[in-house]
This record gives structure tokens, C-alpha cells and sequence, in this order.
């Protein structure tokens, strides 16, 4: 097959798969696509059309490349400038002349992964004196420890913003301009979940007398960027101090104990903290010890860090059970979940990042309205979080979610919160406003849904409910961006559409390319027609 036909071939595959992903996904491939599309338009526009392209490079050649830009997935992208081809280059920023290593074409999608090998030349912003992993730059887990802080934070806004210029297909007017990203206060040792894993070990050997030897422990960490691999970490400075412990103890009761797996395995740990308050003048008293909360013997990795403050003694555990009972505390409220649930993985930025919630959910004079917003209406509430750090501020609070578990443990945290006018139901999504109990003139809805974003039947289900003010909380700006989107252009014959009041990124994951976004919106109508 020659070149012509093998990307006319290829050409026609991509565009198939372009109208498949249209509104769908949002996803890491489509993320990377958009910005190499983006770097390559310009210079297709200078190639020339005489002459044969020279060929890309064979798989596993070594080649210097120098970054144009950094992508929304935290990879470098170089070009060459005899070809309209991108080449992905992780670890690295704008400005690096760096060697990599090609490891595969994707002919059809115009871009070639690498991996990356060494800097040759740094850019302006590259400051290696920064990395505190020695894992960085093979681990997959980190991006950007080798930018500063500021820089990371520069980058992510970049981030929210192309993710609406390239995901939400709205026009520039209709999108505020981005704010500046919240910042974590901790940009090392703030995850308070990890989760580590290991292949199956290899067979049993025997020595030349035919006695069995001790079965070889695996790599146990996490994957090698590009590759399936599991890579051997021992530390990881992102998770706390006591995850950090949990780690090495885990590898310890793995490595001693590695006949009795049969498989491989996924290990957690996930910090629990226990607050016993002190008998002081002027100590607080609303959040006490809670019997019952602390893991029990055999669920946790056995390791115990004490904190001594002004108010309480606190007592932080590892948690290795999936099943068994986690605690965390958000300034005074506490928490309760399934250690293996969903919650938030950076305490240190909760506080701040509730705060500022509890700062959207009122528009502009409420107060004065003839009917001000006095309901919250929380659609993903999982355990809580919203729906328990916001209730305060509202006449009645629902939460409500499709998973059971979830609300067992959102009502549960109620109690230990005291909080009587907050409640949870577990809802089919089909229907999951259908029997809400506010006029949604008088609500705030709060919705933080996975990865993939709103459902369809969930965005439509939206525009009928119709609430006042909604607060989009999303772990993906680009499926976000899409949301938000249907948001805006609403829907004409039920005469409904959303404003956007204001977006912001949030950096849960400081060293990584990953952002969180909030979006703020606000009920509006169609423009009347003129006759």
C-alpha cells in the first residue's frame, strides 16, 4: 500500500471516529487530538504540495525534538518541521530541546507517542531543582514537578479555557472570561488516597535440588508512563505522612506474604483521622470524638501519627480495608465513608474550596427577591459533602444519589453533624427529579457527577426541573465544558436557558495535569420575538 492510499485509509477511520465521539466523550484521546490539531493547522497550511514527505521516524529510534506547547494532558508536543505530525513528549515544557524515544505512530490521528529520554536544552520555565520524586519522569502519576507552582497554576487555567473554546462549541461571548485557579494549600503530601498495585508474582521456583525457593515479589506501584508495565515505588511524596507510612508497611506485609496471592492486587491506603478535643477554656466543642469511627484492628496498616493542637489531640490512620469505616474532617464537620468510596483525595484544599462554594450560592440580592433561594437541591450528593457543608445556609437540604451505599453514609454524617433539616434519598437517575420536593424558582442545584459527565435524559431531566441557580462542580472541565454547553442553549419550546455566571479551575492534584472546574449558572428565558 503507498503512502496516498494508506492515509487516505486512515483519514476517512479518523473522521468515522470523530462523528462516534461528537458530544460523547471528552476524553484523554480527544483532549490530546484537539491540541494537536490546534498546533498542526498552521503549519499544514505551509506545507508544500510538490515533493514526497520524508517518512516518520521507525519505532524506537531516538530523536531531538524542541516543545512548541504543553497539552491539556500535561504531555509536551513538538513538531517536525518537514512534516504535518506532532510528537507527544511527556516530562517535558515549552522551550525543552529534549531526545525521546518514538514508540508508536498514530498514522491516522497525525501524532507519534515518545518517550522521553533527557532535556538537552530547558526551556525558560523548566527548573529541575523543583522535582522532589525520583520516580519523575517514568512514573505516570506526575506531569509537572519540574514547573513552579505558579507556572502549574498559569498552565491550568489554560486548561479550563480551551476546554471550553474546544468542547463546549459555544460562542466566545457566551463564556466569562477564567478565573484565576484556585490554588492547594499543600503541593506535596496532601493525597490522602492511594492506591498501588501489583501483577501476579511469578511461579514457584526450585533450586538445583529440586526445594522449592521463595516466589519473587513483583513490582508494586504504579504503571510506567507509556506502558502497561508496573513500576516499583517505594515512596510517593504526594500522598501524607501517614499514607506515605501505610506504603511501606503494605509492601512489607505484601512481600511477606506474597504466596498467598493467587492473583494480582489493588492495595489501598487512605488516611483516617480521629479528633479527641481537649478539656481547654475556650476549646470547641461541637466536633468530639465519635466512638465507633476508629478502624478496628486488622483494617488498618497498623502505623499511628499524633498531632497535638490547640483543641484536640489528633490521631491519623492508615486504612487498608476497602470496606472498613474512613474519617476526615472539613473544618468542623466530619465524615464518615467506605474507606474504598469516592471522596476527595486533597483535604488540605476542602476548607477553601467549600468556602468558596458557600460564597456562589446565593445570586446578587437575593435577599431582597420576593422569592430568594432557601432550598438545596444536591444530584450527586455521594456522603455528603455539599449537601452537609451547605445545609446551614438553607431553609431545607435534599441530597440525592443513585448509589445506596453512598446515602447510607450521607445520612450518617448527617446525624454526626447534627443537622436535622438535611436529607438523602436514593434515586433511580431516570428519575431522579421527579419527586423533589422545592420550587425550583427557590433552589440551588449542585451537581458533581463522574468523569463522563451528565447523561442526556440527566441534562434534559435539568431543563425541565428548571432551578433558579446551579453550581457545576466537574473532575473533567471538558465534559464540563460540553454540559454546560446544552445548558446554555437550553431549550426553546420549554422557553428555558442558563447564563454562565462565572468558571474556575481548582488544582486538587498540584504536580499533575489534572484541574477541576466550577461553573455557576443562572436561569434565564428566551429573548422575546418581535412581531
Amino acid at each position: 500500500m503507498n503512502h496516498q492510499k494508506h492515509n487516505l485509509k486512515f483519514e476517512a477511520r479518523r473522521r468515522k471516529k470523530a462523528k462516534l465521539d461528537k458530544n460523547k466523550s471528552s476524553g484523554h484521546d480527544e483532549v490530546l487530538q484537539a491540541d494537536v490539531d490546534k498546533l498542526i493547522q498552521p503549519k499544514s497550511e505551509e506545507q508544500q504540495p510538490n515533493g514526497d514527505k520524508p517518512p516518520l521516524p521507525e519505532k524506537f529510534t531516538e530523536i531531538d525534538v524542541t516543545i512548541a506547547m504543553l497539552s491539556s494532558t500535561g504531555d509536551g508536543l513538538a513538531y517536525d518541521e518537514h512534516l504535518n505530525h506532532v510528537f507527544v513528549v511527556p516530562f517535558t515544557v515549552p522551550g525543552d530541546k529534549a531526545r525521546v524515544k518514538v514508540v508508536r505512530h498514530e498514522w491516522d490521528l497525525h501524532y507519534s507517542m515518545t518517550d522521553f529520554i533527557s532535556v538537552i536544552e530547558p526551556g525558560p520555565t523548566r527548573d529541575d531543582s523543583l522535582i522532589k520524586c525520583g520516580y519523575f519522569g517514568k512514573c505516570s502519576g506526575c506531569q509537572l514537578q519540574m514547573m513552579s507552582y505558579e507556572d502549574q497554576l498559569a498552565h491550568k487555567r489554560r486548561i479550563v479555557e480551551k476546554a471550553y473554546a474546544n468542547f463546549s462549541g459555544l460562542v466566545p461571548h457566551l463564556v466569562p472570561a477564567i478565573e484565576p485557579t484556585f490554588p492547594s494549600p499543600l503541593q506535596f503530601g496532601y493525597r490522602t488516597k492511594l492506591t498501588p498495585h501489583f501483577a501476579q508474582a511469578g511461579h514457584p521456583k526450585k533450586d538445583e535440588h529440586g526445594n522449592p525457593l521463595p516466589r519473587e515479589v513483583p513490582p508494586i506501584g504504579f504503571t510506567y508512563k507509556n506502558r502497561k508495565l508496573d513500576m516499583d515505588i517505594e515512596d510517593c511524596p504526594l500522598g501524607t505522612d501517614i499514607v506515605r507510612r501505610g506504603l511501606k508497611s503494605e509492601r512489607k506485609r505484601v512481600a511477606q506474604n506474597i504466596a498467598s496471592y493467587k492473583k494480582g492486587a489493588t492495595l489501598l491506603m487512605r488516611e483516617s483521622t480521629t479528633r479527641i478535643a481537649k478539656d481547654t477554656p475556650g476549646a470547641k466543642t461541637k466536633v468530639k470524638y465519635i466512638p465507633g469511627l476508629e478502624p478496628t484492628k486488622g483494617t488498618d496498616s497498623g502505623d499511628l501519627i499524633t498531632i497535638e493542637e490547640e483543641d484536640y489531640t489528633v490521631e491519623k490512620r492508615c486504612v487498608t480495608d476497602n470496606n472498613a469505616v474512613s474519617v476526615e474532617y472539613i473544618d468542623d464537620y466530619i465524615f464518615s465513608n467506605k474507606a474504598g468510596g469516592f471522596f476527595q483525595n486533597n483535604n488540605s484544599i476542602l476548607s477553601g474550596f467549600t468556602e468558596y462554594i458557600r460564597s456562589k450560592v446565593f445570586p446578587p440580592g437575593n435577599e431582597n427577591d420576593s422569592k430568594p433561594i432557601k432550598y438545596l437541591l444536591d444530584a450527586y450528593s455521594g456522603s455528603g459533602l455539599f449537601t452537609i457543608t451547605l445545609s446551614p445556609l438553607f431553609k431545607s437540604s435534599l441530597g440525592v444519589d443513585v448509589a445506596g451505599d453512598s446515602i447510607v453514609c450521607a445520612r450518617d454524617n448527617a446525624r454526626a453533624n447534627a443537622l436535622p433539616s438535611t436529607g438523602f434519598a436514593a434515586a433511580d437517575a431516570a428519575v431522579l427529579f421527579k419527586d423533589v420536593p422545592y420550587p425550583p424558582d427557590q433552589t440551588l442545584l449542585v451537581i458533581d457527577p463522574p468523569r463522563k459527565g451528565c447523561s442526556e435524559d440527566f441534562l434534559q431531566q435539568l431543563l425541565d426541573f428548571g432551578p433558579r441557580r446551579v453550581v457545576y462542580v466537574s473532575c473533567n472541565v471538558h465534559t464540563q465544558a460540553r454540559d454546560v454547553a446544552v445548558m446554555v442553549q437550553g431549550d426553546e419550546k420549554r422557553n428555558i436557558r442558563y447564563e454562565i455566571e462565572s468558571i474556575r479551575g481548582f488544582d486538587f492534584f498540584p504536580q499533575t495535569g489534572h484541574v477541576e472546574g466550577v461553573a455557576i449558572l443562572n436561569r434565564a428565558t428566551f429573548p422575546q420575538k418581535s412581531e
